[in-house]
């Protein structure tokens, strides 16, 4: 593939704030440009299913190699868990689904999970077979750049899909922020 193929959508800012979580954070897909464990350092327990992405990704966070659809943690872990973007590379609904499953196992009762993404639905129509979402976000006052690209999902991935699926896992939705064609959506872990 070659540029040509690719729908670059204009920039996105996204200011990234300090989350406020008292205890662990689970990072899905937390490699790259590491986010997440940029803004929350040792707090982060960061994964990825591939090791060259945690590889890549700054120093601060305990990086694992894992697959959100299997985690290796205990119920009930984390204070909070997060997907920086990295949601939309679940091909398949039954994966994305086994993997909000395990979230909310390892979450601890009324534990947030917070999901970055795109709203497929608010993109422009196109023949081309990828689309590349361009972001510019500030962490601590440090202005960064990165993109992330994928071929066109199979089925349209709006907000509305995700909450659907994060409440068919048991999430409770808090509420949702649109910054143009991307949302940031915040749910929690029921509590008995």
């Amino acid at each position: 593939m070659n540029e040509d193929d690719i729908l670059f959508l204009k920039p996105v800012e996204l200011e990234i704030s300090s989350l406020s979580f008292d205890g662990y954070v689970l990072d899905i897909g937390g490699g790259g440009e590491g986010v997440i464990g940029r803004l929350e350092g040792s707090q982060v327990v960061s994964i990825d299913r591939r090791r060259d992405e945690l590889e890549e990704a700054p120093e601060g966070p305990l990086k694992i190699v894992m697959d959100a659809r299997q985690l290796q943690f205990l119920d009930d872990t984390f204070a909070a868990a997060t997907a920086f973007f990295s949601l939309m590379y679940f091909d398949h609904s039954v994966d994305l689904e086994a993997a909000l499953a395990e979230i909310y196992r390892v979450l601890k009762p009324g534990g947030l999970f917070r999901i970055w993404d795109v709203d497929t639905s608010a993109l422009p129509r196109t023949k081309k077979p990828l689309f590349a979402v361009r972001l510019k976000y500030i962490v601590k006052g440090i202005a960064s750049a990165t993109s992330y690209g994928r071929p066109w999902p199979t089925q349209t991935r709006d907000r509305s899909y995700y909450r659907d699926c994060a409440r068919a896992a048991g999430f409770i939705h808090v509420d949702t922020e649109i910054i143009e064609y991307t949302f940031c959506s915040t749910f929690r872990k029921r509590e008995p």
